[in-house]
């Protein structure tokens, strides 16, 4: 078998370890070629691969990003490729693509598989917003990476008698803000799942500083929005790719706070690094579960078909599963959250 393999949307942790994963599986189990396309899509039209061997993937469990590139696709290209799909695969010899990412990749791996390109699909995204997972890697290694943040910035926003409002990824979904506010022992977290109180916050704010506590850490996710009416805020247009561009509600939320409050407050946008850097232990492992099994789903000719992680087990979900409707943040989670504010 000849398997083709390319990585497309934004760059995560974790991203080699399925590349390595899908090329040793392939390669030392079943005795199959693998090439790997550049910068996603693209390459994928452009003609640009290269072979994938054991030598081509060694040293890379541990690195940030992805070998292959990435890149984001125009939906007038992404037309092109679901009308030149087969042609391709002739072209190539791939008997199935495997690619590797979020929900607009994911999205176009299903319009590729509709138009009979045999796909596998491994899910991938920060955000861990795909509901056909119960978790995705490069979430745990954002999490990590924020909470650190909050860690460091409380020992600051003490020393200043400072608020500190960090902005976090997740763009309709609040996990990482979530999970990393409980963790990092936020004081207010602001989902985009549920608008945000500003008197609430200045509230909250002003009755720590009354109890002698002289400092306040916000988490609040890119995509968080005040309630309507409640404080000045703008949404902003839709890129080529269909994505909404945040006009920064971190550097907004702080400057409101810090008019309404009278005191220091400052924003931290901690945005790409987030996504850079080395996997913790859990992505790599995730990672690679899910690579081992995207190739074993292949030869079973489960095309159509994505990764998921249901409870401990890797199980094959078709893709559509995952492209119906993004992974929110239930009501419970939110208020667990609040309950230890």
């Amino acid at each position: 078998m000849r398997i083709g393999v390319l990585t497309a949307g934004g760059d995560c942790p974790g991203l080699n370890a399925v590349i390595r994963s899908v090329v040793h599986r392939a390669v030392a189990g079943h005795g199959d070629e693998v090439i790997g396309f550049e910068d996603g899509f693209k390459g994928l039209l452009d003609g640009r691969h290269r072979k994938l061997d054991l030598d081509a993937v060694a040293g890379i469990l541990a690195r940030g990003g992805t070998i292959l590139g990435s890149s984001r696709l125009e939906r007038a290209r992404l037309r092109e490729a679901c009308e030149t799909s087969k042609d391709h695969a002739r072209d190539y010899g791939i008997d199935v693509l495997i690619p590797i990412g979020g929900e607009g990749t994911l999205t176009a791996a299903r319009m590729l598989s509709d138009a009979g390109l045999p796909i596998v699909g491994v899910p991938k995204t920060i955000d861990n917003d795909i509901s056909a997972t119960d978790r995705t890697f490069g979430f745990d290694t954002a999490v990590g990476v924020a909470t650190e943040a909050m860690d460091r910035l409380k020992t600051t926003a003490e020393s200043h008698q400072r608020v500190m409002v960090v902005e976090v990824m997740g763009r309709h979904a609040g996990w990482i803000a979530l999970e990393s506010g409980m963790a990092g022992g936020a004081h207010g977290i602001c989902l985009p799942e549920r608008p945000f109180e500003i008197d609430a916050l200045v509230k909250m704010v002003e009755e720590r500083f009354s109890r002698g506590k002289k400092f306040a850490v916000i988490c609040v996710a890119e995509g968080a929005h005040p309630a309507e009416g409640t404080m000045d805020y703008k949404k902003g247009e839709i890129d080529q790719y269909g994505h909404e561009r945040f006009t920064g509600i971190g550097n907004r939320l702080a400057a409101e706070l810090e008019r309404r409050l009278g005191k220091e407050a400052r924003p931290v946008i901690l945005g790409h690094v987030q996504r850079g850097g080395t996997p913790t232990a859990y992505d790599r492992v995730l990672a690679t579960r899910f690579g081992w099994h995207a190739v074993e789903a292949a030869h079973r000719g489960d095309f159509g078909m994505m990764t998921a992680l249901r409870g401990t087990d890797i199980e094959m979900v078709p893709i559509a599963e995952a492209v119906t409707e993004l992974k929110t943040v239930p009501v419970p989670r939110m208020d667990e959250a609040e309950s230890v504010f």
